[in-house]
Parts: C-alpha cells; sequence; structure tokens
C-alpha cells in the first residue's frame, strides 16, 4: 500500500478526519472505474476519484484458458460488475497481500486467492491488519474527491470478511494457457506480500513490493530486515518490465536503482530494525 503514513514528514496528519459542511458536500461520480489497455491481454483498471498517492493499480490480464485480476482496490464499488464485459472465461481474483486499497473487492469474486500469511485476516475481515480500522486513520474522507454512492462516508468503511478459496505459497504456478505466472512470496512491507513473476517475458506483477514511489516499512505489519532480504532476493531477478501495485510501469533500470537506493538507506547504522511501536 502507498499511503501518506505517519512517519512520512511534510504531509498532513493520517490522524485527522474532516467533517465537510453540507455546503461543500461532495458529488456522486459517474463510475468508480477507469480502465487503460495496456497490451493485449493486459488492462490497467483504477479509481481515478481516490487520492492519488494511495490509489492502486488493478491489473487483469487475460489468458487462453483462465484469466486473472491482480489486487480489486477499495471495495466502494463493484468491481465484478464493472469488468464483466471483458470476463469470458474463468477468473482467479488475486490480492497482492491484505491492506485495503488492494483487498477491497476480493469478495465479490467466486474465486480468490491471497497468501497463507494473511488468509486469517481476509476470513475473519480484519480491518487492523487491512489499515483500515477507524483509529489507524488511513482512510480518510477528503481522500475522496467523489463518492462512490450518494451515502458513503468513511465511518461505514470496512474490510469484508470473505474465505480465500485459494491459498497462495511460495513456488506456486498459476497457467493461464499461453503464459504462466511463479507466485513470489516477498514479506517485508507486510507478511503475506506476494508479486507474480513470468519467467518467458520477465514481468514482474509486483504489488507494494517494489513501485516507483515513497516505500512504506514501518507500518505496524512491516519488518525492515526482512524486507532487506526481500530486495536483496529481488537483485538476483531478471526483469523484464514492472507492473506495480501503484504509480507508473518501469523498467530494469529503475527497478536496479530502487532496489540499490533502499539498500544503501537501510543498511546504513542506526536505521531501526523494527517499526516503531
Amino acid at each position: 500500500m502507498a499511503f501518506s503514513s505517519p512517519y512520512s514528514l511534510g504531509r498532513s496528519n493520517p490522524s485527522l478526519i474532516y467533517i465537510l459542511p453540507m455546503s461543500q458536500a461532495k458529488s456522486v461520480c459517474e463510475s468508480w472505474f477507469s480502465t487503460q489497455k495496456i497490451s493485449n491481454g493486459l488492462y490497467l483498471i483504477t479509481e481515478p476519484h481516490y487520492y492519488w498517492f494511495n490509489r492502486a493499480n488493478l491489473w487483469l490480464i487475460k489468458g487462453q484458458t483462465q484469466d486473472l485480476l491482480i489486487d480489486t482496490g477499495l471495495g466502494v464499488s463493484s468491481l465484478r460488475h464493472y469488468i464483466a464485459s471483458l470476463i469470458d472465461k474463468p477468473l482467479l481474483a488475486i490480492a497482492s497481500h491484505i491492506h485495503f486499497d488492494h483487498a477491497g473487492s476480493l469478495h465479490e469474486f467466486e474465486h480468490r486467492a491471497i497468501h497463507e500469511a494473511e488468509a486469517d485476516a481476509l476470513r475473519t475481515g480484519d480491518d487492523y491488519e487491512a489499515l483500515c480500522a477507524p483509529k489507524q486513520g488511513w482512510v480518510l474522507q477528503e481522500h475522496f474527491d467523489l463518492l462512490p454512492y450518494p451515502e458513503f462516508t468513511v465511518e461505514q468503511y470496512t474490510m469484508q470478511a470473505t474465505e480465500p478459496t485459494h491459498i497462495l505459497q511460495e513456488g506456486d504456478v498459476l497457467d493461464l494457457g499461453n503464459r504462466a505466472f511463479e507466485v513470489l512470496h516477498l514479506p517485508g512491507h507486510s507478511p503475506g506480500c506476494i508479486a507474480l513473476y513470468d519467467p518467458q517475458s520477465k514481468d514482474l506483477f509486483s504489488g507494494d513490493v517494489i513501485y516507483d514511489g515513497e516505500l512504506l516499512d514501518q507500518l505496524h505489519c512491516s519488518h525492515i530486515p526482512t524486507y532487506i532480504a526481500t530486495y536483496e532476493r529481488l537483485q538476483k531477478l531478471p526483469i523484464g518490465g514492472v507492473y506495480p501495485g501503484h504509480y507508473s510501469i518501469f523498467g530494469q533500470e529503475r527497478y536496479e536503482q530502487i532496489i540499490v537506493e533502499y539498500l544503501e538507506a537501510k543498511r546504513k547504522p542506526g536505521c531501526p530494525a523494527v517499526a516503531p511501536p
């Protein structure tokens, strides 16, 4: 998840929730989602009326025998209905991790998957592990430029519990007929973070493991030494393109830069080994 953090200097305090007066009431959007066709068989779906800093990339990969949906957004509007016209074969919806901006609509789909480390949080609808418990202050009214429906307020927002139908583990292979993805367990940001890797094209769908923006490793669920180990592993991975959970697609050169910059910063003496309380 990429969002403004209490440890990020110069950003607004995420614990402040602003109540808009009626004169400033927000409008309801016509469509909560937008879609961009990246290439044949690959679509990028986003939630454009939500705060850009937190806005997740949802990747729909069309296969020969099966489709994949990587991440499902906030869950404030029906993603399943929105993408129905693009789906013509069995679909597996995957949460790259449990955080609310990635797993919010997972409950809508018949086939849904998450790493085993965060399966319990999904099946119980654990708002704390999803980072959307009210006291955590991550879900803010001002982060919604327009509303998904007329009665929406952040006070009613919650992670809907759902039973995962597929439990993902390191090394699992997801075969789409014309291409296959290997599940990489890459914890550090959260215990159950995964990425999907195509060894033929060398494409990496990286979730929140790596993206070109502020990398968050000081959440209650984060662990810096584990993140370092993950990045040391990623240094050895041949890369074609990176399709991240936030912000823009990038290639091998930027991928290597991000990893080196993180490792140089976090290996310095005095860098905290665990998240602050």
